[in-house]
């Protein structure tokens, strides 16, 4: 190695002599030189050493060497001077220390390091440190190369990745229900324009989206296996409560906006959870979970509307599409007078069929009460909270927006079910409910958005059916409505016009089927005609 000395002076290495700080600077470089991978370690080496200063190399010429610079003036004398003129401090002590021998009485202790000789001009506790430090220094380096070569975490971690990866499958639910709650909101605020905005959302945009998706072809997603089933009625549910009192607050202070915007605001929240929260509380009623029946029932109670939770369960399915069910609507009925009969046919009927059931069970505690106490109960309670909360104004407000919401779902019953009755079978018992006895409607949007509710004849053939699994049945095997639901359900509020669409739409379907009017096989046909 050289340093500061002209190519023709030949040089040993007793001829460099360094300080303490830069021969451990130049042991570390040798000894990554020197061990293990000579490339890596260099890499390494120079990278710990970076941010070090470069180390100043003392050279002393040889005076046996001679030559023609050894003279006065000469590099290597300059150097012999500077190294004479060095001061005594702790490199020079350390240099005169290197240069006892080892019987010198001043010599280190046997436990202190070594002195150096000519043949080993540096201490074994010297190197050791050296040693230690390159180590370290190479550490710190392959760790900072390491950081900066880790590639970088997602942001989404793995759980909110795993809660996507089962709520993505019901993105078209998810549109198509929530896609009017922004709407709302706007309307429950503001007012004006927004109310109109969210009214023509629920009423002609959706009729729109229907027609053109059925041309088109669309259907509504089939059965799949996604765990997040449950989780698209429990978000439902929580959202209806929250849009329950956003409502009433926004009917019982929005007479600012005009009387108009008023009656957008009401008709569009009423839609919606008459078509929306309707379905999704039907949903959740029919699941076998506790909880998830239990939230159900609070939804409906939430709208004054609890004992539909018995009435639908136990007499609506047990009797539907005969004279005995209160919800089956007969040929010729109209709207009207079928809201009338079947609200208090199906209150009278659930009180009776629950007081029944609960003659078999055991008496006391809360399993012996009939479920209509929680019912009213809790319904006087919501009546209680609103009339607190948002004085006479907002309880006025709020039992005419459920009674929009009651006819919502008698609209519904009523539409489904206009006309069909089961058949007598020649053992006198009547036929199983079919496919044959409930209308569908097949429009897509309308179907995501009431959670394939118009798929109502699968329905009542596999009640426990969840709404993903619900199929549309072959038109051959049920009878379909002309239009969707929603705007079936505004035919039958005009009944002239309701039963100018649906009844040669029954009788041909009567007619086709010969078992409607009268047993194909020698039954009784139930069919009933009451003049409008």
């Amino acid at each position: 190695m050289r340093a500061n000395a002209p190519s023709s002076v030949p040089l040993r290495e007793t001829d460099i002599v360094t300080e303490p700080s830069d021969e451990q600077t130049l042991r570390a470089v040798i000894s990554a030189l020197g061990s293990g991978n000579p490339d890596e370690e260099s890499a390494q080496a120079k990278a710990g050493a970076a941010g070090r200063a470069k180390p100043q190399l003392r050279v002393v010429a040889n005076p046996a060497a001679g030559g023609p610079d050894t003279g006065p003036g000469a590099p290597g004398d300059e150097a012999g001077k500077r190294q004479e003129e060095a001061p005594a401090g702790a490199g020079g002590e350390d240099r005169e220390a290197r240069r006892r021998a080892p019987g010198d009485p001043a010599a280190p202790e046997p436990d202190a390091a070594p002195a150096a000789t000519a043949d080993a001009p540096v201490e074994t506790t010297v190197e050791a440190s050296v040693a230690a430090s390159v180590a370290a220094t190479v550490t710190a380096a392959g760790t900072e190369e390491g950081k900066g070569a880790a590639p970088r975490q997602p942001r989404l971690g793995p759980a909110l990745r795993a809660i996507w990866q089962r709520w993505r499958p019901l993105t078209p639910y998810l549109l198509a229900t929530l896609g009017p709650v922004p709407l709302l909101l706007l309307a429950a605020f503001l007012g004006g324009y927004w109310s109109l905005a969210a009214l023509m959302w629920m009423t002609v945009f959706l009729h729109v989206a229907d027609e053109i998706a059925l041309r088109r072809g669309k259907t509504a997603p089939g059965a799949g296996a996604d765990v997040a089933t449950d989780g698209l009625p429990i978000l439902l549910a929580v959202v209806h409560f929250g849009l329950l009192f956003v409502a009433v607050y926004s009917l019982s202070n929005l007479s600012g906006a005009g009387f108009l915007s008023w009656i957008a605001t009401f008709l569009a929240f009423g839609l919606w959870f008459g078509q929306v929260s309707n379905s999704n509380a039907h949903e959740l009623i029919h699941r076998s979970e506790r909880g998830l029946y239990a939230l159900g029932m609070w939804v409906y109670i939430s709208v004054l509307f609890g004992h539909h939770c018995s009435a639908h369960r136990l007499v609506h399915h047990r009797f539907v599409a005969t004279p005995d069910d209160p919800n089956t609507a007969a040929e010729g009925e109209g709207f009207y007078g079928f809201a009338l009969r079947a609200w208090t046919g199906a209150f009278t009927a659930g009180h009776e069929m629950e007081e029944h059931l609960r003659e078999g069970r055991e008496a006391g505690g809360l399993k012996g009460l009939n479920p209509y106490s929680l019912y009213i109960a809790g319904a006087l309670a919501v009546v209680a909270v609103m009339l607190t909360v948002f004085g006479f104004d907002g309880l006025l407000a709020y039992l005419l927006l459920c009674a929009h919401v009651q006819t919502q779902l008698l609209l519904s019953d009523y539409v489904q079910h206009y006309g069909l009755l089961r058949r007598v079978l020649p053992s006198g018992n009547l036929e199983p409910a079919g496919f044959g006895h409930s209308w569908d409607a097949p429009h897509p949007v309308s179907g995501l958005m009431m959670l394939n509710a118009p798929r109502h004849s699968d329905h009542h053939a596999h009640p426990s059916r969840r709404y993903k699994d619900l199929r549309l049945a072959p038109e051959a095997r049920s009878p379909r409505l002309p239009y969707s639901l929603p705007v079936m359900a505004t035919i039958a509020l005009i009944p002239p016009l309701w039963f100018r669409v649906m009844n040669p739409r029954l009788a041909a379907l009567r007619k086709a089927t010969d078992g409607l009017a009268r047993g194909g096989d020698g039954g009784t046909g139930l069919v009933r005609r009451v003049q409008a």
